[in-house]
């Protein structure tokens, strides 16, 4: 081969390998941090083509996207002295590569330190809270302080928090069989209230109907009493007029009356003939015997059937 053909490849290959160590390229979602002898000397944030010294010159490489960190559960203590076992993650990025190459160097440390700021936070702010607190809506305003002051916390690393977020948030299974109970406890007093509220309630009613019915009972009687007083009031003064035209007849009908009382078919009763009781009956034999014949013997009066002294 010609020497010319073998100084030209030489030529062509210094070249490409000159621009393979004095330039470098920045991708759409990096941003990068030009090294010079171990310090960091440039940033380059913006994607495109750049040059830097061979051989003297390093790039390191940061994404500039959001990223993701998940924290293993830890236990934290409420302000109720109730223990949590809190599964979080937290979404950052990197606003500062220069900033954060000189703090934490790259992103295992950057976890590390976001790992220690959360988790101080968190700590802080639920120790301040109860555990109804945590585990209702007021969560969301709770997270919110939290990523603010991690986030203001993070700045110092070029790191920039974006939210953090409780996975879950549970009970140590130590402690799940107490507040199980306590819930317990706690459902079986309100039932029992609420069941003496309804038997409250329920007497009320029963008292307010008794007495309603107490009370139209009462005027019920009331007015019955008052119609049948008329009714024997009006009853009296018609007997009252009827027997009033007649006091002969009125004593002949007292007189039976009294008769069938006091002389039912099965009773004996042993009395004079001269008393003032069968005046009546002695009247109407007198009259028949003297209608009759006047030398008759007089008929007995008494019944006399029945043993004697009965």
């Amino acid at each position: 081969m010609d020497r010319r053909w073998i100084a030209v490849l030489a030529i062509v290959g210094g070249l490409v390998g000159f621009w393979n160590v004095a330039t470098f390229t920045v991708p759409q979602w990096e941003q990068a941090v030009v090294l010079q002898l171990g310090e960091p000397v440039r940033t380059v944030r913006e994607p495109g083509l750049y040059f830097k010294l061979p051989f003297i010159q390093s790039v390191i490489f940061f994404d500039k996207r959001l990223l993701d960190y998940d924290a293993a559960p830890k236990e934290l203590l409420t302000r109720d002295k109730q223990q949590l076992v809190v599964d979080n993650y937290t979404r950052w990025r990197i606003v500062d590569p220069l900033q954060f190459y000189r703090e934490v160097r790259g992103e295992a440390g950057a976890q590390s330190r976001l790992d220690d700021i959360v988790y101080s936070n968190l700590r802080e702010n639920f120790g301040r809270q109860t555990l109804n607190e945590i585990v209702s809506a007021n969560r969301a305003v709770l997270m919110e302080e939290i990523t603010k002051k991690s986030d203001e916390s993070s700045r110092q690393y070029g790191i920039e928090v974006v939210d953090v977020r409780i996975k879950r948030a549970d009970l140590p299974e130590k402690n799940e069989q107490n507040v199980f109970s306590r819930m317990r406890t706690e459902r079986e007093r309100l039932a029992k209230k609420f069941r003496a509220e309804g038997d409250e309630e329920a007497r009320k009613i029963r008292s307010q109907s008794d007495k309603r019915v107490q009370i139209i009972t009462a005027e019920a009687q009331k007015e019955a009493d008052i119609l049948r007083g008329q009714g024997d009031a009006e009853a009296v003064k018609i007997f009252a007029e009827a027997y009033g035209r007649d006091e002969d007849f009125f004593a002949f009908v007292r007189t039976l009356d009294a008769y069938r009382r006091s002389l039912p078919g099965t009773t004996t009763v042993v009395l004079s003939p001269n008393s003032e009781f069968f005046r009546l009956l002695r009247q109407g034999s007198d009259s028949a015997v003297d209608s009759e014949s006047p030398g008759a013997p007089a008929p007995s009066l008494a019944p006399t059937s029945g043993p004697p002294g009965s």
